[in-house]
């Protein structure tokens, strides 16, 4: 495990932080005046039962696989603790609303906040204003604008996913030094989608490629389909494709089913089972898919019924919940899918 002390918090980023359950158990936190550090207790010190906390959470509205997944997955997690008061406001895709949300969870006094923002930026006032009044928020997957409106951020690697996917298309292409690559984005004017296209572009020019065609669609099916279906209409030849998002790779499947094309390998992202039971087959142009981890909110939860019971994370050294944990973007190919296919989610 790489960590980066800063203070009295710690930067964490790598892949062994997809067992974030493992490392909760055990030591409680002591404060920045202790003349002793509190030394790691059993396995069963974070998961037994202690003083009950309130956990509100708020994130979008479920309107596609990886965000009913998400969501699924943080109350579930919260229903294992039995100290856990789980207040969750309902799903939405409207910053105001989800702002408003927020605030009644700052005037209702809740211990924490687990918070997957519709639009970080926007959501980053009125975190700053929770944590301003003692209540610690836990930033999931869609980053802040300022550190200030976090206690902790977690969040899938974005960046690492177009790393991740552009270093298997070079292996891929190792015979093919002039193969012509397309992508087919998400979102354009997210974060998220810049960052996962830089990292796609910075893999593909260390093996000397670049991305010849491109287009962006919008997380959706429908939306898939259409910006593919353009794709290929101007692209009559592609040696592979990385699409971003798995739930709308079933509308860039059916495009590229239509139109009748297979002369090229596709990488997914994200790592739905039902791109994984494509690869599974052996009989798709879709050959690997990229993890994005649909646990980030259930991590969330854990994290923070630890920190509003001051508690740490066993399997460090530090006494404190880090800062800021990224997840690991590892490649599913038909030799490691049935590794992953129990915990996938369904688009």
């Amino acid at each position: 495990m790489l960590a980066i002390r800063t203070g009295r918090s710690m930067l964490v980023t790598t892949g062994a932080l997809l067992a974030v359950g493992a490392l909760v158990a055990g030591c409680s936190s002591g404060s920045a005046g202790d003349s002793t550090q509190p030394t790691n207790a059993s396995v069963e010190g974070n998961t037994e039962e202690g003083e009950t906390v309130v956990v509100g959470f708020s994130g979008p509205a479920a309107d596609h696989g990886w965000l009913g997944a998400i969501n699924a997955a943080a109350t579930a997690e919260a229903e294992q603790y039995g100290d856990i008061d789980f207040r969750v406001a309902e799903g939405t895709n409207d910053a105001n609303l989800q702002i408003s949300q927020v605030e009644q969870f700052i005037n209702d006094g809740v211990d924490a906040i687990v918070l997957l923002p519709t639009d970080g930026a926007a959501l980053t006032a009125v975190a700053t204003k929770a944590m301003e009044a003692g209540i610690p928020v836990v930033n999931v997957d869609r980053e802040f604008s300022s550190p200030a409106a976090a206690r902790t951020t977690i969040l899938g690697d974005n960046y690492g996913m177009g790393q991740s996917a552009g270093n298997y298309i070079c292996e891929q292409m190792s015979d093919t030094p002039d193969a012509v690559v397309a992508e087919v984005a998400g979102i354009d004017s997210l974060p998220l989608t810049q960052d996962r296209s830089q990292g796609f572009a910075d893999a593909l020019e260390a093996c000397g490629l670049d991305v010849d065609n491109r287009v962006a669609a919008d997380f959706t099916v429908q939306g898939g389909e259409a910006a593919t279906s353009q794709l290929l209409a101007a692209a009559p030849e592609i040696d592979a494709l990385w699409n971003h998002d798995d739930d709308q790779g079933i509308g860039v499947l059916s495009a590229i089913d239509n139109a009748g094309r297979d002369e090229f390998i596709m990488v997914g992202g994200g790592g739905s089972a039902n791109a994984m039971r494509e690869i599974q087959s052996g009989e798709s142009v879709l050959q690997a898919t990229v993890i994005y981890p649909s646990t980030q909110a259930a991590d969330g939860v854990r994290l923070a019924r630890l920190i509003a019971q001051d508690k740490a994370m066993s399997d460090l050294v530090e006494v404190e919940v880090p800062k800021r944990i990224v997840l690991n973007a590892p490649v599913v190919t038909s030799e490691n899918v049935e590794e992953y296919l129990p915990t996938a989610f369904e688009s």
